[in-house]
């Protein structure tokens, strides 16, 4: 099976795989806006290299790669969240929208330079609010689990979150103004 590229050359297996490589960081920012758990979002990745493969002769041209494939990866996400929401409480269609909408706006070397940052403004937290962080967005992991483990209330440690994420909000957009690495954290 093959496509054309814009020159009107055929799109091999291998110059396919060149394209995914070459997208898949975007692909997953668009996987993860819209999931909640990692495993799901390699999940969905994985499905939607296949799906892409298959319909490879719906790509119309190399340069439309992108675009087309976000839309495989988007339709694989609402799969996985209702496979999900028969299972569990996930965000609602509203947001997963909105999320959807931005995540648009946002391009890999955007994405690449946030990323860096914002791993530079966490080495600046101390260990303990470090490990309290990245313990949130573990998969499986409820912050209500979280409080009882170090003994504070749910309520106590989402509003502590809540300030270490501004920290680190404030953080990456001043090391990202800048350049600056770690941007101007305080502890």
């Amino acid at each position: 099976m093959t496509e054309k590229d814009s020159a009107g050359e055929t799109l091999t297996e291998r110059q396919f795989m060149q394209l995914f490589v070459q997208h898949e960081p975007v692909l997953r920012v668009v996987a993860r806006s819209m999931l909640t758990d990692w495993m799901a979002v390699d999940d969905v990745l994985q499905e939607a290299g296949v799906t892409m493969w298959e319909k490879i002769d719906q790509l119309e041209n190399v340069d439309g790669f992108l675009p087309w494939a976000r839309v495989i990866v988007r339709l694989k996400c609402h799969s996985a969240i209702n496979s999900a929401r028969r299972r569990r409480l996930v965000l609602s269609e509203e947001a997963i929208k909105l999320l959807a909408v931005e995540i648009d706006s946002i391009d890999r070397e955007r994405y690449e330079t946030n990323l860096t940052a914002l791993q530079g403004c966490l080495q600046k937290l101390s260990p303990q609010q470090r490990e309290l962080v990245l313990a949130a967005y573990r998969d499986g992991v409820e912050v209500q689990d979280i409080a009882a483990r170090i003994g504070k209330s749910a309520n106590a440690l989402y509003k502590q979150l809540g300030r270490l994420r501004g920290k680190l909000s404030d953080c990456v957009e001043l090391t990202v103004k800048t350049g600056a690495p770690g941007g101007g954290l305080a502890r």
